[in-house]
């Protein structure tokens, strides 16, 4: 079966899980900006946890189905519509040939999640069928979609069993945001009181971020190596300090290396949260130690394992 996309929005792609094991080659991890939000849905639909489906960006999307089927819908604060109805999220939905459903913007949080029965049929590029866009590999054709894009999908194996999320597994999505994280490697290059000063400050968002990654404003700090060192590994929720003193924090897209100070890392309990940060957000570093960071990781884990069982595989 297909569907067709009739307004793409800002930005819609296909996103899965990541690519594993290939930083040392230079292959970013890519994947669902929110991994999170994309397990949920999928579970309401009947396919694996991190099976591809749509992410939007901000602004939503529209598309007319060409079979019947059963979708489901995460992630930020938004409002839906099937034929013109309102529809809600964290429910299975039905939907026949000919239907029209429409995402609306996100009010809060960024990006919300559509899954399909069955999935969607894209090719696996390096071990993962996400779209990179800074490479333009994976999802459709490497890119973002278009008016008029037809996506493939594979036919419902087993109908799903209509279901909803229960409340206590819905994920809120906010303006303001707390994201636990350990020093980074050069922590030491800050000095004391800005050590203090970057777990005590309440950042905000910039106008600059997207899947690579996001400006923090707020507070700037100034770093022994003038902000540049001899080029590092660096991840997904790395949060580095450049010339400019305004720390930046990667996000899924994010390049392998850089020469910027590594002065924090989001922990990976809060990672997923960096996909529903937006401009004009609130953020405020939550100081953990390695070890605290693996225990309420743990914790995270059997909290969210009675619905999603391979939550381990998410976040």
């Amino acid at each position: 079966m297909t569907l067709r996309i009739l307004k793409p929005g800002l930005q819609t792609t296909v996103q899965a899980g990541p690519r594993q094991g290939m930083r040392h080659l230079g292959v970013p991890a890519s994947g669902a900006a929110d991994p999170l939000s994309l397990a949920l849905a999928n579970r309401l639909v009947g396919n694996r946890l991190l099976a591809p489906a749509l992410e939007t960006t901000l602004t939503g999307v529209a598309m007319r189905f060409e079979e019947d089927t059963v979708v489901a819908i995460t992630g930020a604060r938004a409002k839906a519509w099937l034929n013109g109805g309102r529809v809600k999220l964290h429910r299975g939905i039905t939907v026949s040939a000919g239907d029209e459903l429409e995402i609306g913007g996100a009010k809060a949080g960024a990006r919300n999640y559509l899954a399909l029965a069955g999935g969607i049929v894209v090719d696996d590029v390096l071990g993962s069928v996400s779209t990179y866009l800074p490479a333009g590999i994976g999802g459709h054709e490497g890119r973002a979609l278009r008016t008029d894009d037809l996506i493939a999908t594979n036919p419902e194996r087993n109908a799903p069993d209509i279901t909803k999320t229960p409340k206590e597994y819905r994920p809120l999505a906010s303006t303001s945001w707390a994201l636990r994280a350990c020093y980074g490697a050069e922590i030491e290059l800050l000095e004391k009181d800005s050590r203090f000063d970057l777990f005590d400050t309440n950042f905000t968002v910039g106008n600059r971020a997207d899947r690579m990654g996001l400006q923090f404003e707020g507070a700037s700090f100034q770093v022994a190596s003038a902000g540049r060192l001899t080029s590092a590994p660096v991840f997904p929720g790395t949060i580095q300090c450049p010339e400019d003193g305004r720390p930046f924090l990667l996000s899924v897209d994010a390049q392998t290396i850089g020469g910027y100070p590594r002065v924090a890392q989001v922990a990976r309990v809060d990672r997923h949260l960096i996909g529903q940060l937006r401009p004009g957000d609130h953020v405020r570093l939550l100081w953990r130690d390695a070890e605290s960071a693996r225990e309420e990781l743990r914790a995270k884990h059997d909290y969210w394992r009675p619905w999603l069982p391979d939550i381990a595989d998410v976040i």
